[in-house]
């Protein structure tokens, strides 16, 4: 998988798994039209989210009611079947004790056969139990397993503002066995800028591999969407949010504000010294957004493609 040579460039599309309570019928239609949507992209892989209810992570009500989704490996399987793409499936290690994780390793190599996967830790610490796993410890013993998985892990810029923590957390993921990060929705650059550029120099002062950084980018047209994309913890300028939501067309707007924080991303000088990749979703069900998705998709893939080694860059 190209993830891992640092010399390829990586674009990835990210998907949210149907509901719960999805006939296999609904489930397979939704996978083909995924399908018909990204297949005229020059993808490198699929995304697949493990949606968990993340209310106890701020008292913030929640935009979007949550709703359960089927497996995430079941999904995963089905869209590799489909797009011949390998598929990064996340998976939130919730309160699981070492028994039960190492249970659930076991189901996913020989049942599933999922392969790629990107760990994620619970979303607040409150309530956890004594016997839980944590996430560090969930990365070794995945990074032991006879199976071989790529293993990956979330990389969220907003919480490197305080103490400059979030780059030592990539760290020590990577001690664990992670590969790779992908990163939280990125709609303002600074955050990111910081926390790649004390990655990288923490990386060069360690004589540790820099792992690949895949920056996440989702389009938004709508108040209601905005307002998601902040409870989920995404930093968003005021400016940036009245530059979108007051523009004659919003989802354009966003795309060009996505442009620009990536080209700022690309400009400084960490990008020389890590891997990086683009991964583009949609955070809403909204057919809009969902199709300004590839939209955004051919954006970015132009802006990198500006900044390839061996080019001048177009800013």
């Amino acid at each position: 998988m190209k993830l891992l040579d640092p010399r390829e460039r990586v674009f990835l599309y990210g998907t949210t798994p149907p509901r719960e309570d999805s006939p296999e019928e609904v489930v397979r239609t939704a996978a083909s039209r995924l399908h018909e949507r990204v297949r005229g992209l020059p993808l490198d892989g699929l995304v697949v989210y493990d949606i968990q209810d993340e209310s106890g992570r701020t008292p913030v009500p929640r935009p979007f009611p949550f709703q359960r989704t089927i497996d995430s490996r079941v999904y995963s399987g089905l869209l590799s079947s489909l797009t011949g793409l390998p598929v990064v499936t996340y998976k939130c290690i919730g309160q699981a004790t070492e028994a039960e994780w190492r249970a659930w390793l076991e189901e996913t190599a020989h049942l599933y056969r999922v392969r790629h996967l990107s760990l994620v830790g619970r979303a607040t610490s409150r309530g956890a139990s004594d016997g839980a796993i944590s996430l560090l410890h969930a990365m070794e013993l995945a990074a032991a397993h006879g199976a071989g998985f790529t293993l990956g892990g979330v990389a969220i810029a907003e919480r490197h503002a305080g103490a400059h923590s979030e780059s030592q957390r990539m760290l020590a993921k990577a001690e664990s066995g992670c590969r790779f990060f992908i990163s939280q929705a990125v709609y303002h650059a600074e955050p990111t800028v910081r926390m790649l550029t004390d990655y990288a120099r923490e990386c060069r002062e360690r004589g540790a591999e820099p792992r690949r950084v895949v920056l996440t980018f989702a389009p938004c047209g709508r108040e209601k969407t905005m307002n998601f994309i902040k409870w989920l913890g995404i930093a968003v300028p005021q400016a940036t949010e009245r530059a979108i939501l007051t523009a004659p067309r919003p989802l354009a707007k966003s795309i060009e504000i996505c442009q620009a924080n990536l080209r700022e991303i690309l400009s400084h000088e960490a990008y020389a010294h890590l891997p990086l990749g683009i991964n583009v979703e949609s955070v809403s069900i909204n057919k809009e957004e969902i199709d300004a998705s590839i939209d955004l998709f051919h954006a970015l893939a132009e802006v990198l493609d500006a900044y390839r080694p061996g080019r001048a860059s177009s800013t």
